[in-house]
């Protein structure tokens, strides 16, 4: 399975945080949009279908990226 790069999932993260908090204090269409679009970012980037799985297993990815990475020095 292709795992996208942390910095990617976590921008596309915060940015379904973000507008989903501003969709639920300030609804306009065009954050409502712009949510949709990067839910679907995410979405297809977890292969998933529902933005909290999405998100799950965005999160998931991104722990088992940074615990793979291997320290500079030992």
């Amino acid at each position: 399975m292709i795992v996208a790069h942390p910095s990617l999932l976590r921008d596309l993260i915060e940015r379904c945080e973000t507008l989903s908090r501003r969709l639920a204090t300030h609804p306009s269409k065009d954050t409502a949009h712009r949510l949709d679009d990067a839910a679907y970012t995410l979405c297809v980037i977890t292969g998933t279908r529902q933005l909290d799985t999405a998100l799950f297993i965005a999160r998931q990815q991104m722990t088992a990226a940074l615990q793979r990475q291997q320290p500079l020095h030992p």
